[in-house]
């Protein structure tokens, strides 16, 4: 007979690479951590094979236990999407479909994409979430979300690519940049951050110097240190709509649109992801026909 996957231990086994090791895993599982590890154990035990290894003070996965993690992603993810059916929220007309979208546009993708999911499930509950692209692609794999748009550049998983954001510069009415030598000051999202990186790198090849002035953890932050006239900020506008309080800055590099993709949930009904998928697609051309118009 064929070795079973244990769907509990798989859940500690995911909390592990989540959480960065087995104490956090057992914190957020509220479990005991010696039950934790238990079920690793059991995992290798029925596999025949090592998954996790000790790297001095820190627990690192092997090859095949990093093949197993991402099973375990689907199959965890396919397990709860099955029990949402059976509990009544996987039905036709009354299923709970969660999207997930970067914050870089977030106003305008959101709408977009909730709409076009009511279109095909009219019935639907549509829930957002609106985070990191990393994390949304992760939620996804752990069956969390139904679908998430995210910065291609920021995460390797896989996608479909629907297109691109325009990236301006821009700062607070009457912000005037300091004369030379002195860096351009500049506001962005803390690091790993597509953007920032972009800005950085264009003004680098501009001959700009530039400083990072204020950081924050979320794109909110980030608006408040431009309105408070703190530096200029490379920000994606989709729709040619400024930001409220913030003007466009002209004399800095121009910068190529960032990507994106959407990732949909293992098992998703496609209809509803598709149809998703399409409208973003559809609202980011024409953004992109605007700005070249």
């Amino acid at each position: 007979m064929r070795p079973v996957l244990d769907i509990v231990a798989l859940r500690s086994l995911i909390a592990v690479a989540d959480y960065g090791g087995f104490h956090r895993a057992a914190g957020a599982l509220a479990l005991s951590q010696s039950a934790v590890s238990q079920h690793v154990r059991r995992l290798e035990k029925t596999l025949g094979l090592p998954v996790v290894e000790r790297d001095g003070r820190k627990t690192r996965f092997t090859a095949r236990g990093a093949q197993l993690l991402e099973e375990a992603r689907l199959i965890v993810g396919a397990h709860d999407a099955a029990v949402r059916r059976l509990l009544g929220e996987g039905g036709p007309g009354t299923a709970t479909v969660v999207v997930g979208a970067t914050e870089h546009g977030a106003d305008q993708i959101l709408p977009v994409l909730t709409e076009a999911v009511r279109e095909v499930r009219p019935g639907a509950e549509v829930r957002v979430r609106i985070d990191r692209s990393a994390r949304l692609t992760d939620a996804v794999d752990r069956g969390e979300l139904d679908l998430a748009v995210y910065v291609t550049e920021a995460t390797a998983a896989a996608g479909d690519p629907v297109g691109g954001l325009p990236l301006r510069w821009y700062a607070a009415p009457g912000w005037k940049p300091p004369g030379a030598p002195a860096p351009l000051p500049l506001v962005a999202v803390n690091e790993p951050c597509v953007i920032r990186r972009r800005a950085l790198t264009a003004l680098a090849a501009h001959r700009t110097p530039a400083t990072v002035v204020a950081e924050a953890g979320y794109l909110a932050g980030v608006l408040d240190a431009a309105r408070a006239g703190l530096g200029t900020a490379l920000l994606a506008v989709p729709g040619g709509q400024h930001p409220e309080g913030l003007l466009p800055v002209q004399g800095l590099p121009a910068v190529s649109p960032v990507r994106l993709s959407a990732r949909p949930r293992h098992g998703a009904d496609p209809s509803v992801t598709g149809a998703a998928v399409e409208a973003v697609r559809a609202l980011l051309a024409a953004c992109e026909t605007g700005r070249a118009a």
